[in-house]
């Protein structure tokens, strides 16, 4: 299959230049392998190759002996790799001599051992809306940041188009594939994760049954805050199973490592309002399709159940707006205080520059949405934060343009890097 470009490939490039090493972090299939063969000068198979575990016991450096950048792929097969690497790229002195792939992050007591200006990261996804083609990318973050007026006129996407795609994913291995397809191949995804992966990742047997158990109730909280208590409530109501909570921090803490699920945190900004902020974090899987595959639902129960599916939009623009902002040096954020005043997304740069985002995924409650950023924005303490660049709603079946009062619209088939 051609390989299509992704957003992260300059990223890849730019972290290579300034370091020896660069980690590519991601989950399993997003595409890791793909992107670093498109730059690597050689490759190490630890996963196949039937030689590593020999040399490994006899002469490790030679399995790094080879074209650089040299890709280290699934290295964490043997984890004494990565302090051969670290000491390798001491010995050389030179930036992008390797780059590691795997489908699982190294576990604190070996990132401990990173040591500054050897190894950098780079997080991958799943494709966005972008790379997939299904957007124009007319709108840019960049833009967005730079405060600019919007006047675009792409077509409206169809809400059956927009349901297909949360069905789909954007797994590369999915392109092109319809939504029977998608559903075979996505539930036999998280039937692996629940079978193999989970154990593999934490070396101890993990329970089938209590694992796909979590991942529903997940997938009916996604992009929603929390926490265990109400996660072990859901799965007590809607599983009618016990979990206890040691056993939910720890299988949490494996799909976080196996980069399955992911952390939307709260933006705690200085505000005028006498609310409290609120700290807990949102939860999302990597692709909005592994909540569809967890909870075995498929277009019609999607469109019979549009609230739901409101939420799992959320989620499939929150991953398109962490990708876009990892290329503009920005990370995603979400605002809710005590008074329930909410915002979706806050992207902001580690200048401290910010843009809003409230995500809707029909255009009538566009009004709503804007006064409710409106109202945010009077909030926040600009003697103190910065004023926001913009403020934004993005929306799934609209086309793109600026409202009167300064608020954008964005159709998600218009928006990119």
């Amino acid at each position: 299959m051609k390989y299509i470009k992704r957003i992260i490939d300059s990223e890849l490039q730019n972290k290579l230049n300034s370091s020896g090493a660069v980690l590519i972090r991601g989950a399993k299939a997003c595409g890791k392998t793909e992107s670093a063969k498109q730059i690597a000068g050689s490759v190490l198979n630890v996963d196949q190759d039937e030689q590593v575990p020999v040399l490994m016991e006899t002469t490790p450096k030679r399995l790094l002996i080879g074209k650089t950048p040299r890709l280290i792929d699934e290295w964490q097969e043997q984890r004494k790799l990565w302090n051969y690497i670290r000491h390798e790229v001491d010995d050389r002195q030179q930036t992008a001599q390797f780059i590691l792939t795997g489908s699982a992050n190294p576990e604190e007591s070996i990132k401990m051992h990173s040591g500054a200006g050897r190894f950098t990261t780079l997080d991958m996804r799943t494709m966005s809306w972008q790379e997939l083609g299904f957007s124009s990318g007319k709108v840019s973050m960049a833009s967005l940041f730079e405060g600019s007026k919007i006047d675009i006129h792409d077509e409206p996407t169809e809400l059956e188009f927009i349901i297909e795609r949360i069905i789909i994913g954007g797994f590369p291995a999915l392109v092109g594939k319809n939504t029977s397809q998608a559903i075979d191949l996505n539930r036999a995804y998280m039937e692996l994760l629940t079978e193999v992966d989970m154990s593999r990742v934490s070396n101890v047997k993990r329970d089938p049954i209590k694992v796909k158990n979590l991942l529903r109730s997940i997938a009916r909280n996604t992009a929603t805050v929390v926490d265990v208590t109400t996660l072990s409530a859901d799965i007590r109501e809607n599983e009618n199973r016990d979990i206890s909570r040691p056993t939910i921090y720890e299988y949490l803490d494996a799909l976080d490592r196996l980069m399955i699920t992911e952390e939307q945190p709260a933006w705690n900004p200085h505000i005028r309002s006498s609310a409290s902020l609120r700290k807990s974090p949102k939860r999302h899987f990597t692709d909005v399709c592994l909540s569809v595959a967890a909870l075995g639902a498929n277009a019609d129960s999607l469109l019979t159940d549009l609230n739901f599916t409101g939420f799992l939009f959320k989620s499939m623009v929150t991953h398109d707006l962490r990708i876009y902002a990892q290329a503009n040096d920005a990370k995603v954020y979400y605002y809710r205080d005590s008074y329930d005043l909410e915002v979706d997304a806050i992207v902001q740069k580690h200048n401290g520059d910010w843009l809003a985002f409230e995500i809707k995924l029909g255009i009538g409650q566009i009004d709503e949405a804007a006064t409710n950023l409106k109202k945010f924005a009077d909030v926040v303490d600009t003697s103190k934060v910065k004023a926001p660049k913009s403020l934004n709603i993005i929306t799934g079946t609209g086309i793109s343009y600026t409202r009167p009062d300064g608020v954008n619209v964005i159709s998600l088939a218009s928006l990119g890097v």
